[in-house]
């Protein structure tokens, strides 16, 4: 799983146990305190201590770090922690289209409305791949996975064009207000694994310079858990929401809480699946 997150987003091996060599490249916490210094004195048995000027030492305590907190630089992550990734899998694509079709008809009622939306990356990839075109490949895709049962097949290019179009808007809102600290440059917000590494490591800084603007894949999802749900009298709950995409960055994306809906207790996308696991 490790090599196939982008640079900024790297997960190694997954467990319960952390070797040294995992473990996270800030893995203590210090309260900062203006206008002090200190140094940071690493014992034989790995335990770090706050060395103040006249010679009191601090014991510092572990940071706790979770998935939303991390980077995934370098693997500090558990495997309790791990379930919002495993979550992203076709094994759960197909669990629920399982649930679907052992339902009676007196349960018919606690159906699910499955739905799968693909990005055209993903299309035009599967389709390289299998030599192809792409209309071919859209086709192939769309028969698979109705065969399957799910109920609705979309594109995302839809999606893309309505981020593309309130990118606009915002640019323009930006430009006029060029005066003000953090109007220009707007940088783009489409892909989660810049927008985590912003958050991270350049904070208050870059943060109100990024665009607003949803990603193709989010926009894609308040479409479905919305409007696609209220057109069939459904609660989001009653949707599951099934992306393919090129990155498994937007794994990450889909499991943050900005996308998490507290009163039905569903995302806005529920399954990220990547275009090497199809």
């Amino acid at each position: 799983m490790a090599s196939n997150f982008s640079g900024a987003l790297r997960l190694t091996d997954l467990d319960d146990f952390i070797t040294p060599s995992q473990e996270c490249v800030k893995p203590v916490k210090v309260n900062r305190i203006s206008g002090k210094t200190a140094a940071i004195k690493i014992e034989a048995d790995g335990s770090h201590y706050q060395v103040e000027t006249d010679g009191i030492k601090t014991k510092l305590e572990k940071a706790e770090i979770t998935l939303n907190d991390c980077l995934a630089c370098s693997g500090c992550i558990t495997s309790a922690e791990s379930v919002l990734i495993t979550q992203q899998s076709q094994q759960e694509l197909y669990r629920i289209l399982g649930e679907n079709k052992g339902l009676t008809t007196e349960e018919q009622s606690q159906r699910k409305l499955v739905v799968v939306s693909i990005s055209p990356q993903s299309r035009a990839s599967l389709a390289a791949k299998y030599k192809i075109t792409s209309q071919e490949a859209a086709e192939k895709l769309t028969g698979f996975l109705k065969q399957l049962g799910v109920d609705y097949v979309f594109d995302t290019t839809f999606a893309r064009n309505l981020s593309l179009l309130e990118s606009q808007y915002e640019f323009i809102q930006r430009y006029n207000n060029k005066a003000t600290k953090g109007s220009l440059p707007m940088l783009a917000s489409a892909c989660p694994g810049w927008v985590c590494y912003a958050e991270k490591t350049h904070g208050s800084y870059v943060l109100p310079y990024i665009s607003t603007t949803k990603s193709p894949q989010q926009i894609m999802g308040s479409l479905v858990k919305d409007y696609l749900a209220r057109i069939h009298g459904l609660t989001p709950d009653m949707v599951y929401h099934v992306t393919v995409m090129p990155c498994f960055d937007k794994k990450l994306e889909a499991s943050r809480e900005d996308f998490y809906n507290d009163i039905y207790k569903t995302r806005d996308v529920d399954c990220v699946i990547t275009s090497g696991k199809q």
